[in-house]
């Protein structure tokens, strides 16, 4: 599976942005997909997942309620709505994927991973 995220940006505090997670090289069913990001400084944290068979949701809790994770079946790619955005939510996003029906919030649990996209939050 090859994985390409896109739409970071540049926006200003309170301001939205979608991330967007396009697979190909394989139809998506019995998978996890799922956002992760790396601030500045930082390690590399769980944002969202969603079980690609099911639709079940799961997102962090310093995004509850910000965030939304969603996907396309027919597109086989996923989203990430980005709402209320804050400074500390600058970050690389990076989507990622694995084969099962557990969500894992350790990135070592995921196999297949796109390149980031910058998202960049101005206070």
């Amino acid at each position: 599976v090859q994985l390409q995220a896109y739409g970071g940006g540049l926006v200003q505090a309170g301001g939205s942005l979608r991330l967007s997670c396009a697979a190909s090289g394989r139809t998506l069913r019995q998978h996890i997909m799922a956002w992760f990001r790396q601030g500045p400084g930082k390690e590399r944290e769980f944002v969202a997942a969603i079980a690609w068979s099911v639709g079940s949701k799961y997102h962090a809790e310093s995004v509850k309620g910000r965030f939304t994770m969603s996907r396309d079946t027919f597109k086989n790619s996923a989203y990430l709505q980005m709402n209320s955005l804050k400074p500390e939510d600058t970050a690389v996003y990076f989507c990622a994927a694995r084969e099962g029906n557990y969500v894992y919030i350790d990135q070592n649990r995921y196999g297949y991973w796109g390149q980031g996209t910058q998202v960049t939050v101005s206070s």
